[in-house]
């Protein structure tokens, strides 16, 4: 099999790589420029697809003895995911850039162009197990929970993961880095890559202000009260504490958190923690792996990448996704994506729409 390692100059995605060499695939690494300007990406101990990293990645190659290339994918990065990233915090959502990049780069443009090219399968460092069941392909969660990535592929359809490997599914991270050392990579001791790649410093606020500029607006109370200002709603997410800047203190001085945004009047409504409970979940952009699933059925639905798995039952409605929690949680957001599972097995996912408290909170 001709095998295309997406190689990120990480460990995972070496390791990956050597893995697919050792099972005898023909196998080439490609690293992806993602930017015209790779400073602009993080770099160092927190980095991702920056020129160290691609360095990184040909170093990895080198030492498997497998052809290398760099493909520049920087303005299909720019249209679908980092635009995509603005304008869903312009709409008052909060996005997970990863996941869009694995939809619309790594599973689709990486992988069209793969097999335009010849190629039989990509293959990545992600931690999740795929897995054939007669004439299906099947996506499970990884051996290893802290590390089981199954959430951001959760856009990918039958037909993706048909042409996809992710040979380290099966194996604790720790075991990951010790064979990375025993083959000689010298990522083998590379941290991991943290937060948001295409923000160098980290700093989310002030790169959405550089795309979005500033817009000041209120702050609002349940009741409607003003109760501070700030200088745009991107600034914000549901569910947020800290950098609330409140200049009315609440009556009965506990903290208070971001309940709602509306970016249409430029207000920000905040309120106490258990405001935030929702024992509904809405959704749309269905991503089913094996078609849509059976009606009023009983799943798990993860709303974070690295988030519990919490009990529901699901209701489909043609494209639209209802989600009935058995115990309510907190912090859910438009804009994020619900990742439903059948226990271990990875079914599909929606895009939060909205939500809903069906029981008085408490």
């Amino acid at each position: 099999m001709k095998v295309l390692a997406a190689m990120s100059g990480g460990v995972d995605s070496a390791v990956a790589a050597a893995r697919m060499v050792d099972a005898g695939h023909d196998v080439t690494g490609v690293h992806l420029a993602l930017s015209k300007n790779p400073q602009s990406f993080r770099s160092g101990a927190r980095g991702c697809c920056s020129k160290e990293d691609s360095h990184d990645a040909r170093r990895a190659a080198d030492v498997l003895g497998i052809p290398f290339y760099v493909w520049d994918l920087s303005d299909r990065f720019l249209d679908d995911v980092v635009d995509d990233f603005v304008a869903e915090y312009a709409a008052g959502r909060t996005p997970n850039p990863c996941l869009r990049c694995n939809e619309k780069i790594k599973f689709s443009a990486v992988l069209e162009r793969g097999l335009s090219l010849g190629f039989d399968a990509v293959a990545t460092g992600h931690y999740a197990i795929r897995e054939v069941v007669g004439d299906r392909v099947q996506l499970r969660r990884a051996v290893d929970p802290s590390k089981d990535q199954s959430y951001v592929l959760g856009v990918l359809t039958q037909d993706q993961l048909r042409h996809a490997q992710f040979p380290l599914g099966d194996t604790p991270k720790e075991q990951v880095r010790a064979e990375a050392a025993t083959r000689g990579l010298a990522v083998a001791s590379k941290p991991d890559s943290h937060d948001i790649c295409f923000i160098a410093d980290g700093d989310t606020g002030a790169f959405l202000d550089s795309r979005l500029g500033t817009a000041p607006g209120d702050i609002v109370d349940e009741t409607g009260t003003k109760v501070g200002s700030h200088d745009g709603t991107h600034r914000f997410t549901i569910g947020q504490r800290r950098g609330l800047n409140l200049g009315v203190p609440a009556e009965d001085g506990r903290p208070r958190y971001v309940l709602d945004i509306t970016p249409v009047d430029n207000t920000v409504r905040v309120g106490p923690a258990e405001s935030l409970r929702v024992t509904t979940i809405v959704g749309d952009r269905p991503r089913w792996v094996d078609g849509p699933p059976a009606d009023g059925i009983d799943a798990l639905v993860q709303i974070r990448a690295h988030g519990d798995a919490h009990p529901c039952r699901i209701r489909l409605s043609g494209d639209e996704l209802t989600i009935d929690l058995v115990e309510a949680v907190e912090g859910v957001a438009p804009g994020q994506a619900a990742v439903v599972y059948s226990r271990d097995r990875l079914i599909g996912s929606v895009t939060i729409t909205g939500t809903h408290a069906t029981v008085p909170a408490t």
